[in-house]
Parts: structure tokens; sequence; C-alpha cells
């Protein structure tokens, strides 16, 4: 009986270590990009943490808290703020990608053609194209590799029982925020700017010409005059996608206090 009672001893405290890295890492994969997409199973998620978890376990010396206790629930919070606040900085790059993607919709004249993505609900189709060749940049750029790197060096930065609220972690929030309407606006920028342009120009034939239908010959016009420019500005519309992930990264380590680069 005394042998069972410290195995059983055992397993509680194990249990009681284990579960913190084990919520952090749960709440990330939960909101970061990619990992989040309803594509990939839960199962293969909870998986996927329970691998990372039994990595990260044995490289430090984790503390003993009670989850049911006061101090144990206000830890599960913390923990879960941390991996989703991490997550939550990812994926700010994918809404300004959303939003870049409105911005060319509505001035090509495809607002109305969407689609269903799960994720951010009905978006145009232009945005579905930019966020599907982000999340090959995000891979090709090895982002899954360096997210992960992140999370578990933030066990070092960021031990547990140290807290993430403060004032520094939501001003850097709402200041990184803020770029999700200026890369929307980089994104899309090529593009209006040369469809206003053809605007001024139709606009001119339409003056020198009132007979002619300038609905007829606008919708004509901007459509292949929208697809050409876009294509034509796939090069910087890459490389601007490539900045904003590598933007965030900074801004994740900042947050967490993770020195490198």
């Amino acid at each position: 009986m005394p042998a069972m009672s410290v195995l059983y001893a055992q397993i509680i405290e194990g249990f009681y270590t284990f579960l913190w890295p084990m919520l952090r890492i749960s709440a990330f994969l939960m909101t970061a990009p990619v990992f989040s997409l309803d594509a990939v199973p839960v199962r293969v998620r909870v998986l996927f943490a329970l691998a990372l978890t039994l990595l990260v376990y044995p490289l430090t010396k984790w503390p003993v808290i009670d989850p049911v206790s006061a101090k144990g629930l206000y830890e599960i919070f913390n923990q879960v703020l941390i991996g989703a606040l991490m997550g939550l900085f990812l994926q700010i790059v994918t809404a300004a990608l959303v939003l870049g993607g409105q911005a060319i919709s509505s001035a090509i004249g495809l607002s109305m053609a969407n689609m269903i993505d799960p994720n951010v609900g009905n978006v145009p189709v232009i945005s579905q194209f930019i966020v599907i060749m982000s999340t090959l940049i995000f891979v090709s750029l090895g982002g899954h590799a360096v997210v992960i790197s992140m999370l578990l060096e933030s066990f070092r930065s960021l031990p547990i029982g140290q807290s993430l609220v403060g004032d520094t972690a939501m001003t850097n929030l709402l200041s990184w925020s803020s770029l999700m309407f200026v890369g929307g606006l980089l994104l899309a920028l090529p593009v209006m700017a040369a469809l206003l342009f053809v605007n001024v120009g139709l606009g001119v034939v339409t003056r020198a010409a009132p007979s002619l239908n300038i609905f007829a010959i606008g919708f004509a016009a901007m459509i292949p005059a929208g697809f050409l420019v876009l294509i034509l500005s796939l090069t910087h519309v890459g490389s601007r996608i490539e900045w904003l992930w590598l933007q965030s990264f900074l801004r994740v380590r900042n947050l967490l206090g993770v020195s490198g680069g």
C-alpha cells in the first residue's frame, strides 16, 4: 500500500507539472496560422501539442501547482493567454492579407465573387489566392520551424509563474494590429493605383463620347486590366508577404523577450 501511495503521488505530481507547458502549446496551436486551419483535424493538433510537450518537458524543472487552487486557476488563464497571444500576433498577418485581397477585389470589380473560408468567413477569391500564396511562402521560409522554436524558447524567457498581462503586452498588440490595415494597403496599392488611372482613362473616353455605355465598357476593361496588373505585381505581393511574416516573427520575439534574429 505505501508503494501504491508513492506511485499515486508521483503520477499526480507529474500531471501537475506536465499541465502547464501543455496548456501554452495547445493554446498557441489553436490560434497560430497554418496550425489552426480547419483542414488540420483537432486530433492531429492534440497529438502535435502532446509531442511538443514531451520534447520540452525534460528540458527544465517545472513548478508543482495545484490546478484547482486559486494560484492554479490563475496560472491556467496565464498560460492560455500567453499561447493565444502569440498566435494572435501571427494571425494579424492573415487579417492583413484578407484585407488587401478585399481591396484588390473591390478595385477590379470582383467583390461579389466570394468563397466560404471556415477561418475568416466570406472572403473574396483574390483574398483566398493571397492567403494560399502566403501559406506557401510561410512554409518555404521555414516559418513553421521558427514559430515552434520561439514557442519552446518562450519557456526560458517567460517561465511558468511569470505573467504576461501588463501595459507593455497590450501596447505591443495595439501597435502591431495597426499593420493589419497598413499591410493590406501596401499589398493592394499597385493594383489600386493602376486601376485608378484606368478609371481616369475611361472617364476621359466617356466625356469625349457620351453615347458610350460606361458600365458596359468599364466592367469589360477593368477586370482584364486588374488581372494583368495583379499578375505583373505578384513579385511585389510575394516580397511584401515575406516582409509581413518576418515582422510578425520579430514582434513575437519582442513580446516574449526572446533574443536573437
